[in-house]
Formats: C-alpha cells, sequence, structure tokens
C-alpha cells in the first residue's frame, strides 16, 4: 500500500547532505530539512514544520527548536532545558498518522504521529498530537493539545 504520509524507506547513501532525511519523508537531508535548520528556508506547512522539528530533535539542534515554538507557548528557560536533556533521547523513526488543515493557505494545524526514541538503553514511543500556528507568517509549533 503506498502511503503518501509515510512513504516506503530506502538505505542512507552517505554523509548527512546525501542521507535521507531522518524525517522519513524519502528525500535526502540537503532537499528536505536541511534547507530549514540552516533558514535558508521556511516550512510552508504545519507538516514540514512537524518533520523539521523532528530531524532537529533527531540532530540536537536546540536553537532550531526553540526558534520554531511560538512564543506564546515557549517557556522561558527551553533553551536550557533541551541543552540539558537534548542528548539524553535517540530518535530512531517517525511515523505520520494523520493532519488537518496547516496547508500554505492556513493559519492552524494538526498532526498526529508517533515517534520512536531510545532512553537509557529502553525503547520508547511518543505519540503525540501536535498543534501549529503561524506568527508573523512562520508556522511554530504551539503545543501538544490537539
Amino acid at each position: 500500500m503506498n502511503d503518501p504520509l509515510n512513504p516506503p524507506l530506502g538505505k542512507p547513501s552517505g554523509p548527512r547532505e546525501l542521507s535521507l532525511c531522518p524525517c522519513k519523508s524519502r528525500e535526502t537531508y540537503a532537499a528536505c530539512c536541511q534547507p530549514f535548520h540552516l533558514g535558508q528556508a521556511k516550512p510552508d506547512t504545519a507538516l514540514q514544520l512537524m518533520r523539521s522539528r523532528y530531524s532537529a530533535y533527531f540532530f540536537r539542534l536546540a536553537d532550531y527548536l526553540v526558534s520554531t515554538t511560538h512564543p506564546d507557548t515557549r517557556e522561558p528557560d527551553l533553551k536550557s532545558h533541551l541543552d540539558q536533556t537534548i542528548h539524553q533521547t535517540n530518535w530512531c523513526f517517525l511515523t505520520i498518522i494523520t493532519m488537518s488543515k496547516g496547508g500554505p493557505d492556513d493559519k492552524v494545524g494538526k498532526v498526529e504521529f508517533v515517534a520512536n526514541y531510545f532512553a537509557d538503553g529502553q525503547p520508547y514511543e511518543l505519540h503525540e498530537r501536535s498543534r501549529f500556528k503561524r506568527y508573523k507568517g512562520a508556522w511554530k509549533y504551539l503545543d501538544a493539545k490537539g
């Protein structure tokens, strides 16, 4: 079955830029999330932002995670909290369940996903319904209250 939210995966091909993106888009990191992480582009959809945030957790890019969190829900100590905890988790797989709204012309959106990870050598699963909202035109992560 061909699932557009979770395409089949191939093998990574080499250095980070040439490897498949950790967000499971089937694109290379250079063609997918890297331009967002480097500030060269902004996600057009809530799903792109969600995938880029997953990849940022995967690559431990705390600054990107802070900058893509909506100011209305961003904790003042988010950066220091991420700096202290981000290396305790190894993200390993992402599955998109559903999405609603969050398109290029929308102001809000929701993405439900399951992210698998390891912490202290034990496997875990995060099942979240994330809400996203535009701020000054750019998509931002609002919260997990979707």
